[in-house]
């Protein structure tokens, strides 16, 4: 009975419950209301918006098309065609421009005479173009304009009144440093570490320059550049017919003579002069010579030299043999390369190299004989060293009796040896 009851009492809280909750009112929450501004109507006239950066679109009209030569102003895309179309009704002229084969804006129309002025102008600007491509004096080529003197007195003493100078070439500088780092315990730690800048330059330069028609100046200098002689530096006055002074060169110049008496030179560094007296010619040279001169003899129709060679000037596939025997057996011992037939082996050897310096310590005088070793009597080139008859065949100091015919006391005194 207990149970039914509450049974029924728990269904009548939980059905006024939901009663409560369903009368309460619910709580509004504000939302706040944002106002936008109405769209802009394209009314067609533009004129009124000031830009930030303004230009002026091309109206297809040649004239006015050209005055914008700055360069952030771009050409126009390759899939434009401008073509000029003459009417003769009207004897007028329509330039259209076409993107493929649509029209994109309306033609330009110019009359007959304001054509004539226009092709004119064009003939004129392409034909100065190409004469200054052809000649390698535009603008954009020279990166030093022509500079032009005005006066009388500078005219008459350098011969025109134009200054040129054209340098040409390229300059590399690099720049960085190299660090090294040694994990040396017997070093001390700042020491273990060690910083170095490098620092490398590269210039190759040419200059060429004129003032006037008589004073020239050329310069060549190149780091690369394997002999001095190669950078050049000359400054160059020449006079005209009716002067005296003739010629004044300075830097790298020249003498070359016609006789054979007396030769001239060719790498000289100073000052050259010539002048002219009438029908007499005087040059006058004051320099430092930059070159050497060799004698070469010619002998039946080759050139001879002398020169001198020593042992030790060793060359690649020049061999030096110790005695007779090495070299009759040379070509048999190497038949086999890489393995060498021969069954001598040279445990110990000594060279002996003679002092051709200033230096007098530990020197040491000796006394080398060259039969040393030989046991044939052909190849003995002292008669008075015999081989012996039970001779050794391989090299030896048995080959011959010169051991035994040496005073070893008198070889020890190098001033009694003869």
């Amino acid at each position: 009975m207990l149970n039914r009851e509450n049974k029924y009492f728990f269904i009548i809280r939980f059905v006024i419950a939901w009663i409560i909750i369903l009368t309460v009112p619910a709580f509004a929450v504000a939302v706040p209301q944002v106002s936008y501004p109405p769209d802009t109507i394209n009314s067609g006239d533009t004129s009124h918006i000031d830009l930030i950066f303004p230009f002026s679109d091309n109206t297809g009209n040649p004239y006015l098309d050209n005055q914008n030569t700055s360069p952030l102003f771009l050409n126009d895309p390759e899939n434009i065609d401008r073509e000029i179309i003459y009417n003769p009704e009207t004897n007028t002229y329509e330039f259209v421009n076409k993107i493929g084969d649509f029209t994109y804006r309306p033609p330009t129309i110019m009359d007959f005479e304001d054509y004539k002025d226009y092709d004119l102008q064009r003939d004129i600007q392409n034909y100065w173009d190409e004469r200054t491509q052809t000649a390698g004096t535009s603008d954009g080529s020279r990166l030093i304009p022509k500079i032009y003197v005005g006066g009388e007195a500078f005219d008459r003493i350098f011969g025109s009144n134009t200054i040129d100078i054209r340098p040409q070439g390229s300059a590399e500088v690099s720049f960085g440093i190299l660090s090294n780092k040694r994990e040396d315990p017997a070093l001390d730690v700042r020491q273990r570490r060690t910083t170095n800048f490098d620092f490398k330059m590269r210039i190759q330069m040419n200059v060429i320059a004129k003032i006037g028609d008589k004073i020239e100046f050329k310069a060549n200098y190149n780091t690369e550049s394997s002999f001095d002689f190669e950078n050049t530096l000359k400054l160059k006055y020449e006079g005209k017919e009716d002067e005296i002074i003739k010629l004044i060169e300075a830097g790298n110049v020249s003498l070359p003579l016609r006789s054979s008496l007396i030769q001239g030179s060719q790498s000289l560094f100073g000052v050259k002069t010539e002048l002219q007296f009438g029908k007499t010619h005087v040059t006058a040279l004051f320099s430092q010579q930059q070159s050497e001169t060799q004698n070469i003899t010619v002998q039946g129709g080759a050139q001879t030299s002398r020169f001198e060679l020593t042992a030790l000037d060793y060359e690649e596939n020049r061999h030096f043999f110790l005695a007779h025997k090495f070299r009759d057996n040379y070509e048999s011992a190497l038949a086999t390369l890489p393995i060498v037939t021969t069954d001598i082996t040279i445990t110990k050897m000594e060279v002996w190299v003679t002092n051709i310096g200033a230096a007098t310590e530990e020197n040491r005088n000796i006394v080398a004989f060259t039969d040393l070793g030989e046991g044939k009597r052909s190849n003995i080139h002292n008669q008075y060293i015999n081989p012996l008859i039970n001779g050794d065949i391989l090299p030896s100091n048995r080959s011959n009796d010169m051991l035994y015919k040496m005073d070893t006391a008198q070889i020890r005194d190098i001033n009694t040896v003869t």
